[in-house]
């Protein structure tokens, strides 16, 4: 797809670093699957992805955490 940004890259698959801050708590994912545009770096991640991030964080910040960092693994 053509990147929404910059207009002029295109994205490949790739991957990415997502932080997230919920509750106190700040949580980050590493190794996220994403399309990233090959010429200014913007990253998408797909809907499902988002919506799985954001429930971990969620649980992470019930349950405490205050940092963590994470290696996304496919469910």
């Amino acid at each position: 797809m053509k990147c929404v940004i910059c207009r002029r890259g295109d994205t490949v698959s790739g991957e990415t670093t997502v932080t997230l801050d919920r509750n106190g708590t700040t949580i980050v994912f590493q190794n996220v699957p994403a399309q990233v545009c090959d010429n200014c770096g913007e990253q998408y991640i797909d809907g499902s992805i988002t919506e799985r991030l954001l429930l971990e964080a969620d649980a992470a910040a019930r349950s405490g955490v205050t940092v963590e960092v994470r290696r996304y693994a496919a469910a």
